[in-house]
């Protein structure tokens, strides 16, 4: 019989046996264990588990019965029903004969700081609002928030002038808001009434299909009362200007922006905002609506970096080669070729994320608009384009938009339009954007939705969407203390099309695009407009008008006066 040593894992011996034995008598065996100075690392192979613990620490939960044992939420939801309390949100009554309730259930959210890390655990009780009638449950529903371009505006705007720029939260905003219609609710999980009871709403909650109207009309209320004027060029913002100083309120839901020059009254605003609803200063503007403003002495850095790495982790593209531009040059897509996607969930869902992003990255509007065109049923060949757009983010992620203390408030506009560019229906595109100073505060990309017959009416077209843009900066820029004197210039490559407003030679020429004519000619006769000639290369819009090569497309980024922050 030969007994063969074999070590183990720990380093003692064990004893195997080649021959079969009835029974084996091992011997304990007193041995000094010697531990290695070598440093231990984690295998490389666990780094999946890793990953996977830390996406379930971040875990949000669908369900109640998800958070029953979990202290953290079990705070957050008692937090979320003292705030309805002392907002007497709902009286319990007995259901009225003939009345229906309609649900509720809990939504939990995890609220993340700018650099990703966790804020606080947020758990609010909402109603299923889907089920309300029309006429019965509720009427009017629309409730303004402020526009993008207003926000960019507004930012550079107090960039210029040095003004300081902060932020307030409204705590559940939507409970501020009363109820005119009856409106009954079941009982949410976890709070218990007497049989046959439920509650009807006295406030707005969240989940009713009024509750953002509801709740504007009052904020609106509160803050007209402080002094305020509503703009009548976006219902979101509310100014006032006396003597000693300025101050702008930019409103978004329940998130909002406020800035000026007379710190006193910035001050007595918080202080007044504070004393009607309950409210979360947020000091100096860091983060909004997941858009990271980075400011040092003199400049300031509008980017979404978070947001484009939070979009690649989704798409699994966290690791993947980059792209030089978001398009393929001479890339034609079209409904038809390829193979489609047997679920188009995913396509959607990205194109989604896609076109947030061009909140600050005009320089993938002309491809996430391309790729948006085929939501309805995408095929692959779209998707390989969509996917070049997020290779793309991937090594720009830390591009934005720059706004510097030293540019002026002269408005300046550039128009473009590529004749005949798709291949299916033979429309245009359109594509302008705007300059305050040297800050980019407004661009689109947009197919014409009609088809040119040639491409004078083209530019011509996109020169009155322009005018229509200009029109309405000039008057947003009024309200806003930045009043625009002289005519706004507009730059467009198509001399032709800049001759049409100047005279009327080529009237029976222009007859189906007559009153795009009128509306031009007119604001250009009022000297509100003075157009001027550019060169195609000097054209900056021409980045929303088409892909372009590696080269051409540096220089498009280059005059949008794109930057790139600092990823500390």
């Amino acid at each position: 019989m030969a007994l063969i040593p074999l070590m183990g894992f720990c380093g003692y011996p064990w004893i195997k046996l080649t021959r079969g034995l009835s029974q084996i008598y091992q011997t304990s065996l007193v041995l000094t264990v010697r531990r290695s100075n070598r440093v231990r690392q984690v295998p490389s192979h666990l780094r999946d588990y890793h990953c996977y613990a830390t996406l379930l620490s971040n875990h949000e939960p669908t369900s109640y019965k998800e958070v029953s044992s979990s202290s953290l939420w079990q705070a957050a939801m008692q937090e979320e029903l003292q705030a309805l309390t002392k907002a007497q949100t709902w009286d319990p009554v007995p259901l009225p004969p003939g009345k229906r309730p309609i649900g509720s259930k809990w939504v939990f959210k995890i609220k993340t700081k700018s650099d990703g890390s966790v804020d606080r655990y947020k758990a609010r009780l909402v109603a299923k609002g889907f089920n309300q009638e029309y006429g019965i449950d509720y009427e009017e529903t629309f409730a303004p928030v402020a526009r993008v371009t207003s926000v960019r505006s507004l930012l550079a705007i107090a960039v210029t002038k040095r003004w300081p720029l902060f932020q307030m939260d409204v705590k559940n905003a939507f409970l501020n808001g009363d109820l005119s219609e009856e409106v009954y609710m079941t009982p949410p999980p976890g709070v218990s009434l007497p049989s046959g009871h439920v509650c009807r709403l006295r406030k707005a909650l969240y989940g009713p299909k009024q509750a953002p109207r509801a709740w504007f009309e009052k904020f609106s209320t509160t803050v007209l009362s402080f002094g305020f004027s509503a703009s009548q060029y976006d219902s979101g913002l509310f100014t006032r200007h006396t003597e000693a100083g300025s101050i702008m309120l930019l409103l978004y839901v329940d998130d909002m922006i406020i800035t000026g020059n007379d710190s006193t009254g910035i001050a007595s605003l918080k202080q007044s905002l504070s004393s009607t609803s309950e409210m979360k200063d947020l000091g100096k503007l860091h983060y909004f609506l997941g858009l990271e403003v980075l400011s040092d002495t003199s400049d300031t850095y509008l980017c979404q970096e978070k947001y484009i790495s939070d979009l690649l982790s989704k798409a699994g593209l966290s690791d993947t080669k980059v792209a030089s531009t978001p398009l393929e040059h001479n890339l034609h897509l079209t409904p038809s070729a390829g193979t489609p996607l047997q679920d188009p969930t995913r396509y959607r869902q990205l194109v989604g994320y896609l076109v947030y992003l061009t909140i600050t990255r005009p320089d993938i509007a002309y491809a996430v608009h391309t790729v948006s065109q085929f939501m309805a049923a995408p095929r692959f060949d779209n998707y390989a384009a969509l996917l070049r757009i997020l290779r793309y983010l991937k090594g720009t992620m830390f591009h934005g938009l720059y706004f510097s203390s030293t540019s002026s408030l002269v408005l300046r506009g550039f128009s473009d339009a590529d004749w005949d560019s798709d291949m299916t229906d033979r429309r245009s595109t359109t594509g302008y954007c705007f300059f305050l100073g040297d800050s980019l505060i407004s661009w689109r990309s947009k197919k014409q939705s009609l088809t040119a017959r040639s491409s004078t009416e083209a530019e011509y077209r996109a020169l009155a969407d322009t005018s229509q843009e200009l029109i309405w900066l000039r008057w947003l820029f009024s309200d806003m203390g930045a009043p625009q004197k002289s005519p706004t210039p507009l730059w467009c490559d198509k001399n032709s099309a800049i001759q049409i407003p100047y005279n009327d030679v080529f009237h029976e020429r222009t007859k189906h695009i007559e009153i795009d004519c009128h509306f031009v000619r007119q604001h250009v006769v009022r000297k509100t407009i003075q157009l001027y000639p550019i060169s195609t290369l000097d054209q900056p819009a021409d980045i929303f008008t088409k892909a372009h090569l590696p080269g051409r497309f540096r220089e498009l980024v280059d005059k949008l006066n794109l930057c790139r922050s600092s990823p500390d």
